[in-house]
């Protein structure tokens, strides 16, 4: 298992609901159990974990005409209560302690939020307890709320410098075709570099998850251009966990990292795009200059045009003369300042290098 010091598991709604809804206990054991052989090997795990609204549904059903926001929000109160006193009773069997951490996608926005949940995920694993993020539905809101928990724990892996995301579902990974279609395979391995396999997705989403089988795959592409091993698998598989990070090889679909580090203030900026607060349209030669060899920062004097009401420090969109999006930004400047000086010499980048995230 020495392959990872640290990784992030993310168990979907679909792995821990049994057919008729309620927390399957059976199947949270087992995997209660693969995480602390894993543990007990040295490897630090952060458990990103769904299940809190489906938990809750089962427990109280509620009359139809109630709206589907008041609803998860009902529900997720509930569940939250049962699922995370599972895992308590579980782990406590085998001696570990194990955290609840609740978070909102608001809480990545601003880079001193970001920091701070950073600061203590990392304070927990120092000690030895075992974070289990979710996200927090009883207060999210649907323009507010993550895709799935797909997303979260790539945000999560991400900010915490995880070696390998481990995504589980009810399925083995990713098909070369409709998974019921006959002679349909998974496909076993996606270079990070390889966006073609995406037509192979199906749209449809299953069981009681939120997300699908295209956010999973849009984040494991987002990840692996990290430089983190990604794995989509079926998590109703036993030992599956034990034989990914033991590097058996198993039924599953893995991302092959490009082997790029990126620094944590670009992590931030990589997955900052429902953050942003303006766009900034650039001319074809500042294009040019941001996608060269040598690193360069965005100066206004090859701004064309900026939209939006930002101060200096909030995240900004990069998009071309024709309106592809190109990566994201931290501004130096307000809207009102840019909007000045565009198209001219300033003392400083709009952008700085360091503070910028381009997409490839």
């Amino acid at each position: 298992m020495q392959q990872y010091k640290r990784i992030a598991v993310k168990i979907g709604s679909n792995v821990l609901a049994g057919v008729d809804g309620s927390l399957d206990q059976s199947r949270i054991q087992h995997l209660v159990e693969q995480i602390q052989t894993i543990k007990n090997e040295g490897v630090e795990v952060i458990l990103v974990s769904s299940g809190a609204v489906a938990a809750g549904r089962s427990v109280l059903p509620v009359e139809s005409k109630m709206d589907t926001v008041s609803a998860r929000q009902l529900w997720s109160a509930i569940g939250q209560v049962k699922l995370i006193n599972s895992y308590s009773d579980l782990f406590e069997k085998y001696n570990v302690t194990c955290a609840q951490v609740l978070t909102t996608k608001e809480n990545f926005s601003d880079r001193r939020h970001y920091l701070n949940m950073k600061n203590c995920i990392s304070t927990m694993l120092e000690h030895k307890v075992l974070p289990i993020v979710n996200e927090n539905d009883t207060i999210s809101v649907s323009e507010l709320m993550f895709t799935d928990n797909d997303e979260l724990s790539g945000l999560i892996s991400s900010m915490m410098n995880c070696e390998a995301l481990i995504i589980l579902s009810n399925v083995d990974g990713i098909f070369n075709g409709n998974p019921t279609a006959e002679g349909v395979k998974v496909i076993r391995e996606i270079k990070a570099s390889d966006k073609s396999k995406e037509t192979h997705i199906q749209s449809n989403k299953s069981g009681f998850g939120r997300g699908g089988m295209l956010t999973k795959y849009n984040v494991a592409h987002k990840i692996a251009r990290e430089g983190i091993d990604v794995f989509i698998a079926n998590g109703k598989q036993d030992g599956i966990l034990l034989n990914i990070v033991e590097g058996k090889d198993v039924l599953s679909t893995k991302f092959i990292p490009n082997g790029k580090k990126l620094k944590s203030s670009k992590k931030w900026l990589a997955h900052s795009e429902s953050f942003a607060k303006g766009v900034v349209v650039i001319n074809e030669g500042a294009k040019k200059a941001l996608f060269d060899i040598n690193a360069n920062s965005l100066l206004l004097i090859g701004a064309i045009e900026i939209n939006g009401f930002f101060k200096s420090g909030d995240i900004i969109s990069i998009k071309d003369e024709k309106g592809k999006h190109l990566g994201m930004g931290k501004s130096q400047y307000d809207s009102d300042e840019a909007h000045t000086l565009i198209g001219q010499k300033a003392r400083k980048p709009l952008i700085y290098y360091d503070y910028m995230f381009l997409n490839e």
